[in-house]
């Protein structure tokens, strides 16, 4: 399991859980990524922050130190 900042564009997948301050996990559950979510990276800005992401149809931006906080496993 690695964290979430660490995809590469065009890198799959899956949630497996979420740290953090509790508000900041709340706030990233209200977005979906809720863990056993699939996600994909879309795209990382050219000075590495923030990060484009996509659960189901939608695309979410987010900081590296926020992705940082949710595990993931590559599918």
């Amino acid at each position: 399991m690695i964290p979430l900042s660490t995809l590469k564009p065009g890198q799959h997948a899956r949630v497996e859980s979420l740290a953090g301050e509790p508000a900041l996990i709340q706030r990233l559950y209200e977005f979906g990524l809720l863990e056993g979510e699939d996600v994909e990276m879309l795209a990382v800005a050219p000075l590495g922050d923030p990060v484009e992401i996509r659960i189901g149809n939608t695309r979410l931006s987010l900081r590296i130190r926020e992705a940082a906080c949710v595990t993931v496993s590559l599918l």
